[in-house]
């Protein structure tokens, strides 16, 4: 079982910076935290849920949705942590954000992350 908790959403006005972090506890017999590949998703209202920002697990490899590069950057602490660091944030990021996990999978599907937080909301005004 792998247990995900967001923090560090909130309210801010357009052109602010956020940081999220995604505490995780890994308790699946033989993996740690490193062996899986960590991404954030978001979803804004009556929207699908899209993928934002992935790191692989020994952070050799990061991808970035195109709306956000340049704005955003993904990194881990490598021990129980990934961050969302949101620069230039626009209204249009608002949305719940989702940090995920996959054992195996390293991409932008939602499908292929089996572990999910709850989220922490993002609201950016104008």
């Amino acid at each position: 079982q792998v247990q995900l908790v967001e923090s560090g959403g909130g309210l801010v006005q357009a052109g602010d910076s956020l940081r999220l972090s995604c505490a995780a506890s890994v308790s699946v017999p033989g993996r740690t935290f490193r062996t899986y590949n960590m991404a954030w998703f978001r979803q804004a209202p009556g929207k699908e849920r899209e993928f934002v920002a992935a790191i692989s697990g020994f952070g050799v490899s990061t991808s970035y949705a195109d709306s956000v590069k340049g704005r955003f950057t993904i990194s881990s602490d490598y021990d129980n942590t990934v961050y969302l660091q949101m620069n230039s944030l626009k209204p249009e990021d608002t949305a719940v954000y989702y940090c995920a996990a996959a054992y195996l999978a390293f991409g932008s599907r939602s499908a292929e992350y089996e572990y999910w937080g709850l989220g922490t909301q993002v609201t950016v005004s104008s």
